[in-house]
Order: C-alpha cells, then sequence, then structure tokens
C-alpha cells in the first residue's frame, strides 16, 4: 500500500525492465520454428500484437485530458508506451520465426484498419473527461488496472495453453512488465478513488455501462470473441478470469460487488456457444 502517488512512481522506477538487451541478444530466437505453434493461437498473437501497438493512439488520447497532465502519471506514460511499443514488436518478430508471414508496414496497415467510429468516440470521450477533470482521472487509473491486469493473464493463459517453451520464454518476459504497469494503474486508482466519493460513483458507474475486453474498438468484435473465447473458455477459464482480473478490482474503493467484466468475459463465451450450437460449459476447442 503507498501514501503517496509520488511513491507509487519512484517504487515503479526503481523496478528493472524485464526484456534487457542482455535478455534479447540472448533470446533463442532461431529455436522457435523447432517447435509446433498451434495455428489456433496465430490470430491471439497477432490481436496481442496490434493492441500493445496501439498504446500510443491510447497515449495521445490521455494526453489531452487532465488524466495525461498530471505530472506522476504522465512520467509513467513515457516509460509505459515504450514498453508496450516494445512488445509489440517482438510479438510481430515472433510470428516471422514461426513461419507466420506480416510486412514491415504491419504497425501502419493494423491502425488503418482501426475503424472511424472509434476515433469519433474517443475525441467524444476526451470532451466527457475534461468536464469531469480531475475526478475522471481515477476512471482512467480503474479501467487500465482492468486493461492491464487482463492483458497479463491472456499471456499467461497463452503461454500454458500454447505449450510452447519459447514463446512462453518471451511472454514471461513481457508479463513481468505488464506486472508492474498493472500495479501501477491499480495503486494511483486506489489512491485516487479513495479520496473522492465522486470519483468512485463515476468510475463505477462509466466500468459497468461501458467496459469491454481490452482491445474493443480497435479491433473487430469478431476477433474479441476469438481471443476470449480462445484463453478463457470452459468453467476453469472463466474462474481464473474472475480470480485474477475481476477479483482483483472488486478492492477498489466503490467496487465492493464488482462483477461485471466477469458477466461481460462469460456473455462473449455464452455467444460464442450458442453460435456453435453447444452446450454452456463446453470448452472451445483450439
Amino acid at each position: 500500500m503507498f501514501e503517496t502517488e509520488r511513491d507509487v512512481l519512484a517504487w515503479y522506477e526503481s523496478q528493472p525492465r524485464a526484456l534487457t538487451k542482455e535478455f534479447l541478444d540472448d533470446f533463442k530466437w532461431k529455436e522457435i520454428d523447432n517447435y509446433e505453434l498451434n495455428k489456433a493461437f496465430i490470430p491471439v498473437l497477432i490481436y496481442m500484437r496490434d493492441v500493445e501497438s496501439f498504446t500510443q493512439v491510447y497515449y495521445d488520447e490521455l494526453l489531452r485530458t487532465p488524466t495525461g497532465k498530471d505530472p506522476v502519471i504522465r512520467r509513467f506514460m513515457d516509460r509505459w508506451s515504450e514498453e508496450e511499443n516494445q512488445h509489440g514488436e517482438l510479438l510481430n518478430r515472433f510470428l516471422l520465426e514461426a513461419g507466420v508471414a506480416t510486412t514491415e508496414k504491419w504497425e501502419e496497415e493494423a491502425r488503418q484498419q482501426i475503424p472511424i467510429r472509434y476515433t469519433m468516440e474517443s475525441r467524444l470521450t476526451c470532451w466527457v473527461t475534461n468536464l469531469f477533470g480531475r475526478h475522471f482521472t481515477g476512471t482512467h487509473m480503474a479501467w487500465g488496472a482492468i486493461n492491464e491486469m487482463t492483458t497479463l493473464q491472456g499471456y499467461r493463459r497463452l503461454w500454458k495453453l500454447a505449450e510452447h517453451p519459447i514463446l512462453e520464454e518471451l511472454l514471461r518476459a513481457v508479463a513481468q512488465e505488464e506486472a508492474l504497469h498493472s500495479r501501477f494503474y491499480w495503486s494511483i486508482a486506489q489512491l485516487k478513488l479513495k479520496d473522492s466519493n465522486l470519483s468512485q460513483r463515476i468510475a463505477r458507474k462509466v466500468i459497468d455501462q461501458f467496459w469491454a475486453p481490452v482491445g474493443t474498438g480497435t479491433k473487430p468484435p469478431k476477433d474479441v470473441d476469438y481471443l476470449i473465447k480462445t484463453l478463457f473458455s470452459g468453467e476453469e477459464g472463466v474462474e481464473h478470469f474472475d480470480r485474477t482480473v475481476n477479483k482483483r478490482a472488486e478492492q477498489l474503493p466503490g467496487f465492493d460487488n464488482f462483477t461485471t467484466t466477469t458477466d461481460r468475459v462469460k456473455s462473449i463465451l455464452q455467444s460464442s456457444l450458442q453460435e456453435l450450437g453447444e452446450s454452456e460449459n463446453a470448452p472451445v476447442k483450439v
């Protein structure tokens, strides 16, 4: 538990990176093709790669709000955006080494696929957040914490299900950095929400009403659904998500009896199962 936001920043900046030059220089890139990669996980890796690269989009959006102008959060964001973009680049390299064709302009091509609707809605969201000013920062931080926790658990589920040792080694290092991002967001959210009942009400209302899995809006709904059903299907997958994401978010001030994120994941899985004509508890086959 941190007492001030600067304490959170000081802790974060004291944490070393997992993806050091030494780690990457010694990484077994040429051994990737020695192990079979289930093709069902290729769309998941592409999704993760693209969403990591979209961090610059989210970064630019936050800069237009009071949250992005907060000196502590802004300093965090500079390192956060750099690390997330590198995660995308490393996932792309893994795909290439695994024999998946990508282009040199994959980042540009991925951003060109972001719907105009998302851009328009993000501008409207920035306008709304500016109306609430600093009282909306708790919402940004709580939303960011949930998304970072979802990303972290997505990586953990992927290396467990894929059973590819080199992918696991890479994702474990990426996950170490995602865990730091998650704790920063969660810790700042805890401080922002604790001090303001209004901030708590705004955060709870907005997240209950609008939260969807990370990447929603920038990626097609079918891609979002595929990711969720591949990584979190079945009772075990839902329980893992609920325990590691939803229950953690529930500990934030104002989030008592919070079930929104688990409910959304269950809804996606239920819709997928209905489309497949399968029973409610049947796992998605990958």
